[in-house]
């Protein structure tokens, strides 16, 4: 490929992702990495794109760009044992015929393996939970309305009329950003906003998180702890995060990798 093609390429890949790694643009290009950063340093001296550590990223954000965080395709190879036993453990939490919302995220996602032999009715935001369902199992899938963000693949509208208010759910399945002293933290307000409306929704709070996201620190908190339900999360998470849990009166499910759930009670 030549140079004005690639560059071409790249352009076109900032303006739709507004963050792409070098290692995208080599998959698209076909190009070596020293041949992208070349590429990216020369578009960003004609000040075509921002030259960003590991990439590249939009001047200006695109209509309705992507939200803050990292992208699904990125966040799914991450601490997949403990991903999975999470889920396990909090689709054991429902019995059929429950109505059940699953928000969009890495973690949450794989409940759609357990839930291959349950039939609940499931509302979700998210495309991937949706099509897998579909295909895979026998669940009745409700999908919301709104603006589709490819990088992390969910649905969000900004709108308080969409289809959210209309459905009433058991229990609502969140993942996190973080989770601290001062509750639950996600980084983009529209996320926020987004996972406000589904916890309106449903009686119980369930949130699924592996034990490295109590580390994890952001500006914006969804929720106060008090406000959950419940927190499902591997062995990894240490006496003092469980003492804090306990202290606000969370349930703690604590599972081991790839393992059966042993459950204790924060109260």
């Amino acid at each position: 490929m030549h140079e004005k093609d690639r560059h071409r390429v790249i352009l076109s890949a900032v303006q739709d992702r507004s963050l792409v790694t070098v290692v995208d643009l080599c998959a698209l290009t076909g190009a070596s990495e020293a041949t992208v950063r070349r590429d990216i340093n020369t578009l960003d001296e004609q000040k075509r794109l921002r030259r960003v550590r590991g990439g590249a990223e939009a001047l200006a954000a695109a209509p309705f760009g992507n939200l803050a965080g990292r992208p699904f395709s990125v966040n799914e190879t991450m601490n997949i044992a403990e991903k999975r036993a999470i889920a396990a453990a909090a689709v054991e939490l429902c019995e059929d015929g429950d109505p059940i919302i699953i928000n969009g995220g890495t973690t949450t996602f794989q409940m759609v393996h357990p839930l291959a032999t349950r039939r609940l009715q499931v509302f979700t935001n998210s495309f991937p939970i949706a099509e897998h369902l579909l295909k895979n199992s026998r669940n009745t899938v409700l999908l919301s309305g709104g603006i589709i963000y490819r990088e992390q693949n969910i649905i969000l509208s900004p709108f308080d009329n969409d289809v959210t208010r209309n459905f009433c759910a058991k229990r609502v399945f969140l993942g996190a950003q973080g989770i601290g002293p001062l509750g639950m933290m996600e980084q983009d307000p529209l996320l926020i906003q987004a996972e406000q409306k589904l916890i309106g929704q449903a009686d119980e709070l369930i949130i699924l998180v592996d034990s490295s996201k109590f580390s994890n620190r952001s500006s914006l908190v969804l929720c106060p702890l008090d406000r959950i339900d419940t927190i499902i999360t591997d062995d990894g998470i240490d006496d003092r995060n469980a003492a804090m849990l306990e202290a606000a009166d969370v349930k703690l499910i604590v599972v081991p990798k790839g393992s059966a759930q042993k459950e204790g009670v924060a109260s």
